[in-house]
């Protein structure tokens, strides 16, 4: 039930080529109001960069090519991250298949088009672990792609991010853009999607035990046997990852981003329920789906590149706890 946490040391003595310094540059964040974006956001700051562009919701809708285009245009960004997208748990891939599959297609279309004419230096396309095969190999490494049938339940994300790390290799290739792609594994932390009916596991589970808690019941129920795998990163963990791939790495293959350790689904309600401070028995749901029996990818990649995580699941925990108590509570009138 731990998580690996790297050192400075550690990170300085494996430290790559610096081959794009963010320094001085004009970066855009797409997405820059979602859980990633925002802590890639919060992480830049401490780069100097010439300038971090937000395009906020109202202005330029992602969907829209023209529109897209128009504000890069206007806006002359030189390195970009592309964390924006449409997300959601089991239930909210199964119910709106389409826009899962269409927005997230026409996101990292229409980026990437317009990056492409605009001539920006450098973009990062953000994934997801979803993509590889329900059955991989554990650890899954980044040749896993593309071997095997998807999970069923999230295959509409999973086929639009494929396109997406695709199309930057297609733009490599053809043009010789220096467009690249990561894959993290499952996050959490502040600013995460805590509605139950779109959410994932971690907050889920935390917002069920604090309502628990809160009604003074005993015990969680969770969906499933318990047993299935998942790893997890900090969203900030995460953040800082993505800076350190955009200013090291520069390669034809995605890069996987994880903690490099997992755990089962029973083992992190309980560290859940000790965070919330809810007491008693987690009960399980075997007539309810459990999704991909394991999920842990292969950070030898990121390894070599000479980045580790420094969250451990416990302290990440009470960080995401204190954040949904200040800004989701309140407005569920708790």
């Amino acid at each position: 039930m731990q998580t690996t946490s790297g050192t400075a040391a550690a990170r300085d003595a494996a430290q790559p080529e610096l081959r794009y310094p963010l320094a001085g540059k004009r970066v855009w964040v797409a997405g820059h109001r979602g859980m990633v974006g925002s802590a890639i956001v919060r992480r830049l700051a401490s780069e100097g960069c010439a300038a971090v562009l937000q395009a906020e919701r109202e202005a330029v809708d992602l969907r829209d090519p023209a529109a897209v285009l128009a504000w890069m245009r206007q806006n002359e960004p030189q390195a970009v991250f592309v964390s924006a997208a449409r997300v959601g748990g089991i239930l909210a891939n199964d119910s709106y298949p389409v826009d899962f599959l269409d927005d997230n297609l026409m996101i990292a279309a229409n980026v990437m088009r317009a990056a492409h004419e605009v001539g920006v230096e450098k973009l990062l396309f953000l994934g997801s672990s979803c993509i590889y095969p329900k059955h991989a190999p554990q650890p899954i490494a980044e040749e896993a792609l593309l071997t095997g049938p998807l999970e069923p339940t999230n295959q509409w994300y999973a086929v639009a991010k494929i396109a997406g790390l695709k199309l930057a290799q297609a733009y490599r290739r053809q043009y010789g853009r220096d467009f690249i792609s990561a894959m993290p594994t499952n996050l959490y932390g502040p600013g995460d999607n805590f509605d139950l009916q779109s959410s994932h596991v971690i907050p889920a589970l935390m917002r069920k035990a604090d309502a628990a808690r809160r009604a003074g019941a005993r015990g969680l129920d969770i969906w499933g046997t318990g047993q299935p795998r998942r790893e997890f990163l900090h969203v900030d963990d995460c953040a800082d990852a993505l800076v350190h791939i955009m200013k090291h790495y520069s390669e034809d293959s995605h890069i996987n981003v994880g903690s490099g350790t997992d755990m089962t689904i029973l083992e992190l309600a309980r560290a859940v329920m000790k965070v919330v401070g809810l007491e008693g028995e987690v009960r399980t749901d075997p007539s309810k789906p459990d999704g991909t029996p394991r999920k842990l990818m292969s950070a030898d990649r990121i390894r070599a590149l000479g980045w580790h995580p420094s969250i451990e699941l416990n302290e990440g925990l009470a960080d995401t706890y204190r954040w949904y108590c200040e800004h989701v509570v309140p407005s569920l009138g708790g």
